[in-house]
């Protein structure tokens, strides 16, 4: 009988912590929805920068306030919100 009951408790086991590794993983990132960005470039990179697009994204921890673009290489490029090379790239992408 305890056999059946040490079997049991580990089956148990086993799917709370499938359960929780993958409860976490869907969290994180979440659908389609890409990974955030946890630090931002500084240097100017326009000529990275792909397409009359951007994206907005809020501090949220681990996260940090970003303005994201897509590059050439297919990528993405966080960049600092608050560069100068940022605000006039959006503002030019916002005129268009």
């Amino acid at each position: 009988m305890s056999v059946k009951i040490l079997s049991i408790t580990l089956l148990l086991v086993s799917m709370c912590v499938c359960f929780h590794s993958s409860e976490g993983t869907h969290r994180r990132h979440p659908g389609r929805i890409p990974p955030c960005c946890v630090d931002v470039t500084k240097g100017n990179m326009t000529a990275a920068v792909v397409g009359q697009t951007y994206r907005e994204q809020a501090a949220t921890p681990p996260c940090v306030k970003a303005i994201i673009f897509n590059t050439k290489d297919g990528q993405q490029l966080c960049a600092d919100p608050d560069a100068q090379w940022v605000k006039d790239l959006t503002a030019k992408m916002r005129k268009v």
